[in-house]
């Protein structure tokens, strides 16, 4: 990637985009601050919808979105990025994402009247870690289909109920 091609995609001039941006870490840092919010608030939103009868199926939902926007491998291609600060705004975010991953994992639970054996940060850092494997198996095998995974993934940590 180059800034003329980001100013190409863009339909605006290189100079414009030299101008807001001086050089391709910046214009990286501010990639993923972009990226990394909307997958953030799409995450947030989810949480605050879920509906107590079909609490997986809402999750589904908002896991299957995300697969298809695709924002998810662009967060896990540029966290290997040759760039401390680029990859320290990736760890922002995952950070973040982590955190709403845990209340994802909690409310699940609670919704379900269920009490984990395992703190809800463990199971959290699971899932996360799933999601984007998820993504990144979602990169090269197009017609995979990941919803069984998720099923499995899910009954085994309910199992971890009380």
């Amino acid at each position: 990637m180059s800034i003329g091609h980001v100013a190409a995609a863009a339909g605006v001039s290189k100079a414009l985009v030299d101008y807001h941006f001086k050089e391709k870490e910046a214009l990286l840092r501010a990639l993923v601050e972009n990226v990394g919010l909307g997958v953030i608030d799409r995450a947030q939103a989810a949480i605050n919808r879920v509906s107590d009868e079909h609490v997986l199926d809402s999750y589904w939902e908002w896991l299957e979105r995300e697969l298809t926007l695709g924002d998810l491998r662009i967060l896990r291609a540029l966290a290997e990025y040759d760039s401390e600060r680029v990859r320290a705004a990736v760890r922002r975010v995952v950070q973040q994402r982590r955190e709403l991953t845990t209340q994802h994992v909690a409310l699940v639970f609670s919704t379900l009247g269920l009490v984990p054996r395992v703190p809800a940060a463990l199971m959290g850092e699971t899932v996360l870690a799933f999601v984007d494997g998820l993504a990144a198996i979602g990169a090269v095998e197009e017609e995979w289909n990941p919803r069984p995974a998720f099923d499995v993934l899910w009954l085994a940590l309910l199992t971890l109920a009380e």
